[in-house]
């Protein structure tokens, strides 16, 4: 059954509804002791099936980031460590997994999904999620075994970058009604986020044309990366 699961890193119908599972139990009102144990379980499926969230499609460990950081902006304070401890798992574990090198898939999809949080989630950005990524950035300062590695460093440069793009798109937010004054980062993948999003706004105002021009630069971007990657 587990070689079923792994079968092309992971990436799988088995291995998908498997996941689909877990990510129910995120998506649906749970009590906090269910929660708990969701989480818990969800360390289990990370360490035994890295390769899931870590190669391939970055499909599952989009969506798994997207679930969690939505936990990180919980009313109840525990559930709010218990999500910044599983994201730190997730991060720290992408980071062993490329022989301590790196997290960058696990970093990207983070980013990626803030960008996504603040339309879709009310509040997402203040108090209760600032305290979430400082206790992201305490468990890295923390962490003894990778202590002199880069990874306490990239993980202070993750939760600044986080900071950075809940100030911009919150400015894109601002400036909905004036596409004109959207801009957009660095990253590939966060250019077509906002992308996607400048093309939302034109196409709610009826500027189709401005809409059509937005898929187009996804389209062109898109190509480019893959010619990058030689694909």
């Amino acid at each position: 059954f587990k070689n079923q699961l792994l079968t092309d890193h992971g990436h799988n119908p088995l291995m998908k509804k498997v996941f689909d599972v877990y990510l129910c139990f995120l998506q649906k009102n749970q009590s906090e002791t269910a929660l708990k144990h969701v989480f818990i379980a969800l360390r289990a499926l990370i360490f035994k099936f890295p390769s899931t969230f870590y190669e391939g499609r970055a499909d599952m460990c989009s969506a798994l980031c997207y679930e969690i950081l939505k936990y990180c902006n919980s009313k109840l304070s525990s559930i709010r460590t218990e999500a910044s401890q599983l994201l730190y798992f997730l991060m720290r574990n992408n980071f062993d997994y490329t022989g301590k090198k790196s997290f960058v898939r696990t970093h990207l999809q983070v980013i990626i999904s803030v960008s996504q949080l603040i339309a879709d989630v009310v509040g997402i950005g203040g108090t209760r999620f600032q305290q979430s990524l400082s206790i992201i950035n305490n468990c890295a300062n923390n962490d003894r075994i990778i202590k002199h590695t880069t990874f306490p460093s990239d993980v202070k440069d993750l939760t600044k970058r986080i900071r950075t793009v809940l100030m911009a798109t919150a400015q894109m937010k601002e400036h909905e009604n004036d596409p004109e004054m959207l801009s957009y980062a660095s990253t590939p993948e966060l250019r077509k986020t906002w992308l996607d999003s400048m093309a939302r706004i034109h196409v709610k105002n009826g500027d189709l044309s401005e809409a059509a021009m937005c898929y187009v630069h996804v389209a062109a971007l898109v190509a480019e990366y893959l010619t990058r990657k030689g694909m």
